[in-house]
């Protein structure tokens, strides 16, 4: 196998596929297909004419992908905005693509990366921002996925967990608003419970209809970012808050506790507070402990602290603050609401300023943008 043809090959390869209309992401794909495809074959088969293999396979691998996005999104076009209660429908192969694609030959991150860029319709980057590491980083380990299942056999599903990791990471981006996958994630689940009798699998669902619930408050007409503490919750879909909360329960008596029934259960406990001053924040760092036990997630012990600074006061949520790396993600944000709340307005505009400067989006960066304003205009009078 002669690499270097290959390296050189590459660039005029992309632009030919470019030229015929593919765009330069999807192009890089199905160039890096087949590029893994000629790896396998041409040592036995060598071509006459490397560079018309390496297009005519590219192309096919192009138009493969592109045939699939829009067979994916026609099945989306079919599901109501707002998941329905109930029994699941009959099993689409969707959720069969997500067992497939987590592939025991690969790690579990690397199959839900995989997941989520192939079936999800996720982008690297957003990929990226899920699991905290720069896009090249991403980029690079999905390349290798592709190259471990390149050839294998897909007769052996992976297993559950890391379908439900993904089924979440999607429902995540979903709700975020960058792409509307949250009531696809819903339903997907909801074959899921239905299939197998599985704890977490429960406690997915609830979390979602827990979070869902909540859906048409987390923006204003603006678009702006509503808090969770200013939402409106008459406004919440109680049935859906109602189901969750059953489907919570009946995990919680399984005695199996597993990271998504404790996400599950802080969800409820702001789900049943009537008003924002009525949550039990002492149960919620309870469950915060429970889930930090769980996973050792630096993120889960970022959001126990805000909790702990409300359940305590807002030095004590610092003080839980300090013990982590300060280059997290919306590290600065907590930061400035605590000091904030302690009443050190400058420490907290600055924070918010900075913050805002970091933000992974333009929603949350405009809503930490307008609270240092806030806070400066507070000051200078």
């Amino acid at each position: 196998m002669n690499e270097a043809l290959l390296r050189s090959l590459t660039p005029s390869v992309l632009g030919i596929l470019v030229r015929r209309g593919a765009d330069f992401a999807a192009a890089e794909d199905a160039v890096q297909d087949a590029l893994v495809e000629a790896v396998r074959v041409w040592p036995v088969a060598p071509p006459r004419d490397p560079k018309g293999w390496l297009v005519t396979v590219a192309w096919r691998r192009f138009l493969d992908a592109t045939r699939a996005d829009a067979a994916r999104r026609r099945r989306e076009d079919l599901v109501d905005e707002e998941p329905a209660p109930g029994p699941a429908p009959a099993a689409d192969d969707t959720l069969q693509l997500y067992f497939l694609c987590a592939h025991p030959s690969l790690t579990p991150s690397s199959a839900v990366a995989l997941t989520l860029r192939a079936v999800g319709g996720l982008t690297t980057r957003q990929i990226a921002q899920a699991y905290l590491v720069p896009e090249a980083t991403m980029a690079q380990r999905i390349s290798r996925a592709k190259r471990t299942v390149s050839g294998v056999r897909f007769d052996r599903p992976g297993n559950v967990a890391t379908v439900l990791r993904v089924l979440y990471l999607v429902f995540n981006e979903g709700y975020s608003g960058d792409v509307d996958l949250a009531a696809e994630s819903i339903r997907l689940t909801r074959q899921l419970a239905a299939a197998i009798d599985h704890p977490e699998v429960a406690g997915l669902l609830a979390l979602m209809l827990l979070h869902h619930a909540r859906r048409a408050t987390r923006t204003a007409p603006d678009g702006s970012l509503v808090p969770l503490a200013e939402q409106d919750r008459g406004r919440w879909d109680t049935e859906s808050i109602a189901e969750g909360v059953d489907i919570l329960q009946a995990a919680l008596a399984r005695d199996r506790l597993g990271e998504f029934q404790a996400q599950a259960a802080i969800a409820a406990l702001h789900a049943d507070a009537p008003t924002a001053e009525e949550t039990d924040w002492v149960q919620i760092v309870e469950w915060y402990d429970e889930l930090a036990r769980l996973t050792d997630s630096p993120v889960v012990r970022l959001n126990r602290a805000v909790a702990v600074g409300e359940a305590d006061g807002p030095r004590a949520g610092l003080a839980a603050l300090a013990a982590l790396d300060d280059s997290l993600p919306r590290h600065a944000a907590v930061a400035a609401y605590l000091h904030e709340r302690d009443g050190d307005l400058a420490t907290a505009a600055r924070l918010y300023a900075e913050a805002a400067h970091k933000a992974p989006n333009l929603a949350e960066r405009d809503y930490l943008t307008r609270q240092a304003a806030r806070l400066n205009a507070r000051r200078a009078r």
